[in-house]
């Protein structure tokens, strides 16, 4: 038997999947969940060996769940949003199944999933994969067993640490297993800046530029903080402060 976890939101979608899944004696539906954070907890706990996952949820969407987890089930999405597609393919999502879908387009996905020989991504390459389709308001950080969501307006700086980002807000500071080149290309460009291969700021945490010799320059944060910056990253900075 194949462990089975459905996930969405709507407690219609969840009675209807049920239905389609019982004519599949091979799949075991250990558990139903209505938000992010109760799916979390539930495949954590059950270790299941296929999710269908919705995107759109309360709490955390389909996507920060995957993120979260340290071993990856195999997934098929549920959705009726078209646009999250490509990321749930670069996820190595097993199947899309765009709502409403027919009996026969779930047992073509179950039928792939039973079929299936490709090795399962590991969570490092997924988190690498996916852009989370919040992620440029919030960062979603697991600690232990709590699960904390931050407001990127909160965030004043970002810092290379070894293989994470070390991620400082106004509430103190956290690790994220990500890239710098990541959060560059996730966090909105008019409100973040990077200064150096190490380090991007908040523009508006800035106080001041100094030049400690030539070619060579520091920002000055509104907590004090010193921050090199980058020879290449200089003109890009003057560009975006206007000088």
């Amino acid at each position: 038997m194949k462990k089975v976890i459905v996930i969405d939101d709507e407690q219609l979608a969840q009675r209807l999947m049920l239905k389609m899944l019982s004519i599949h004696p091979t799949l075991d539906v250990v558990a139903t969940c209505s938000d992010g954070f109760e799916a979390v907890k539930a495949i954590q706990h059950h270790q299941p060996d296929l999710i269908f996952l919705d995107v759109q949820m309360p709490k955390l969407n389909g996507f920060e769940v995957l993120e979260l987890l340290t071993e990856l089930p195999h997934v098929i999405f549920t959705t009726a949003y078209e646009e999250f597609a490509l990321r749930a393919f670069e996820a190595h999502a097993l199947d899309y199944l765009l709502k409403p879908f027919s009996q026969a387009r779930l047992d073509m996905a179950i039928n792939k999933f039973l079929d299936h020989r490709t090795p399962q991504i590991t969570q490092e390459e997924l988190t690498n994969r996916i852009q989370l389709p919040d992620e440029h308001a919030r960062i979603v950080i697991k600690e232990g067993h709590e699960i904390k969501i931050i407001p990127t307006s909160e965030v004043t700086l970002l810092e290379a640490y070894d293989d994470y980002v070390k991620i400082h807000t106004t509430n103190g500071t956290f690790l994220k297993k990500k890239t710098m080149n990541y959060y560059e290309q996730v966090l909105p460009p008019h409100d973040f800046v990077r200064v150096h291969r190490s380090f991007i700021v908040r523009i508006s945490e800035l106080t001041r530029i100094e030049q400690l010799e030539k070619n060579k320059y520091v920002a000055i944060l509104k907590n004090k903080k010193e921050v090199p910056i980058s020879r290449n990253a200089y003109s890009n900075l003057r560009e975006k402060l206007g000088f």
